[in-house]
């Protein structure tokens, strides 16, 4: 039995490397396109799920996906398209909070597990200064919502409550559970 991880995020990369798991990268060609109109839980999950099923493998090779989004005013927000676009979200997410959620998944042969974990992020109020020189880092460019929480946006961060590394794009404590009901124990 192989463990795959369906995504090319250095982050989920680094995450599931911290707790020793051997794995290959295989990443999911899909269309990840969210349909408006219907809940983001829904469609977070629908894209992890895809994620799963797009990769390749042997029958009894575990397959692990995730698909992160920030939600604020009911809106999903993905990553960037461009500067603007990026400076756009954070104005939106200044002084407020927003709900970071992630699909993840895990399959084995046909059985998709698909779970959504959801965290409440508080931000501070940021000027536009702040904003301009976040972006021109290049920091938040390929992240969801335009922000990565583990990088120099921890700055704008005043709380949150759930699971952190949901918010970094692959909530751990959850992962070890689905593991679990696959028969892989991590510790």
């Amino acid at each position: 039995m192989a463990i795959i991880l369906a995504s090319k995020s250095p982050r989920r990369q680094q995450l599931l490397r911290q707790l020793g798991v051997e794995f290959t990268i295989q990443t999911a060609d899909i269309d990840e396109t969210m349909f408006p109109g219907r809940k983001p839980e829904d469609e977070v999950a629908r894209v992890s799920a895809l994620k799963a099923r797009a990769v390749v493998c042997a029958p009894d090779d575990l397959v692990i996906s995730a698909d992160t989004i920030v939600v604020a005013d009911d809106m999903i927000l993905g990553k960037p398209k461009n500067e603007a676009d990026a400076s756009k979200m954070l104005r939106l997410l200044s002084g407020r909070a927003h709900t970071v959620m992630t699909g993840l998944s895990v399959r084995r042969g046909d059985t998709v597990r698909t779970e959504v974990v959801q965290t409440s992020v508080w931000f501070r109020d940021l000027t536009d200064g702040e904003i301009a020189r976040y972006i021109a880092t290049g920091e938040p460019m390929d992240k969801a919502g335009a922000y990565g929480i583990q990088g120099l946006a921890s700055l704008f961060v005043e709380r949150l409550d759930g699971d952190y590394f949901s918010v970094m794009g692959l909530p751990i404590c959850r992962l070890g559970e689905m593991l679990r009901s696959f028969g892989v124990t991590i510790v």
